[in-house]
C-alpha cells in the first residue's frame, strides 16, 4: 500500500518533470507521449544517473518521438531517448512483428504489453547488431517505453538521413557497400534481418562517411515467418536508392552477399 505522503512526493516529481519538459517547447507533442508514467519512468532513469539534463525533440514519428538529453556520468555524453507513444502508436503492425518472433512467444496481446515489448525488443536488436559488428546506436537501457541510447550527432543536432545527403559516385559506391555489409552481419552474426531498411532509416555519418543504421525495433530473427519477404524488400529499397547513381545493383547478388557463409 502506497502511503498518502509517498502519493503526494511522487505527484511533486510528476509535475516538475512536466514542467521541465513544457519548459523545453515540447508542448506540442506533451499529450501524446509523457503520460504519468512515462515521466515517473523517465524521473527513475536520470535519478539512477542515465541522464542529467532533458532536452529538446530530436524527431517524431508514427511510432515514437525522439529526444535528446545529457549525461555527465563519464564526462558530459549525448543521449537519444527514444519513447513509443502508447496511445497512439500503430499497435497493429507492431503485433506483426512480435508475435512471430520466438523471443516473445507467449506475451499478452494488450496494447501496453505489445508495446513494452516492443522497446524491449529494439534495446536487444540493438545490442545483437553491436555484438556483430554493424554500426548502430549503442543501447544503454530500457524501461517501459523508454529507450535511451546512444545519440547519433553532435550538440544536439543528429545526423542526416541517407536521402538527405549529397554523395560523389565514389562516397555512394563506398556506403552501398558498407550497407550490404552491415546487412551480411547483421544475417550472419546477429542473425537478424532489418525489415524496414530504406534511406530513411539509415544515418550517415558526417565526420567519417559511414552510414549508421537505427530503427530496429521491427527487425526479426532468421527463423520468423516472414524473414525472406523482408529481407527481400529490405535488399530492393536499397538498390532502389542506390540505382541512381548508376551502381550496378543485382538485387540476388546482393541477397547472395548477404547470405554468404
Amino acid at each position: 500500500m502506497v502511503s498518502d505522503k509517498k502519493l503526494s512526493r511522487m505527484d511533486g516529481i510528476i509535475d516538475e518533470f512536466r514542467m521541465r519538459i513544457k519548459d523545453s517547447n515540447q508542448r506540442a507533442v506533451f499529450g501524446d507521449v509523457f503520460d504519468d508514467a512515462t515521466l515517473m519512468a523517465l524521473y527513475e532513469l536520470s535519478r539512477k544517473g542515465y541522464f542529467d539534463a532533458f532536452g529538446g525533440s530530436v524527431s517524431t514519428g508514427k511510432e515514437a518521438n525522439i529526444f535528446h538529453a545529457i549525461s555527465k556520468k563519464d564526462g558530459t555524453s549525448e543521449i537519444a531517448v527514444k519513447i513509443y507513444m502508447i496511445s497512439t502508436a500503430n499497435f497493429n503492425a507492431m503485433k506483426e512483428y512480435i508475435l512471430g518472433d520466438p523471443r516473445f512467444a507467449g506475451i499478452k496481446q494488450s496494447r501496453k504489453d505489445i508495446i513494452f515489448a516492443w522497446a524491449k525488443k529494439e534495446f536487444k536488436n540493438l545490442k545483437r547488431a553491436v555484438d556483430a559488428g554493424v554500426r548502430v546506436p549503442e543501447p544503454y537501457v530500457t524501461k517501459r517505453n523508454i529507450l535511451l541510447m546512444e545519440f547519433i550527432g553532435k550538440d544536439g543536432m543528429p545526423m542526416p538521413q541517407l536521402r538527405d545527403v549529397e554523395l560523389t559516385m565514389e562516397e555512394a559506391r563506398s556506403i552501398f557497400d558498407m550497407i550490404v555489409e552491415y546487412m551480411h552481419l547483421l544475417y550472419s552474426k546477429a542473425e537478424l534481418i532489418h525489415a524496414d531498411l530504406s534511406e530513411y532509416n539509415i544515418l550517415i555519418d558526417m565526420n567519417v562517411m559511414e552510414p549508421v543504421i537505427i530503427d530496429m525495433g521491427q527487425s526479426v530473427t532468421r527463423d520468423h515467418f516472414n524473414a525472406q519477404a523482408y529481407l527481400q524488400r529490405d535488399v530492393a529499397n536499397v538498390a532502389r536508392f542506390f540505382r541512381k547513381f548508376n551502381i550496378p545493383v543485382n538485387e540476388e547478388d546482393i541477397i547472395s552477399v548477404i547470405k554468404r557463409g
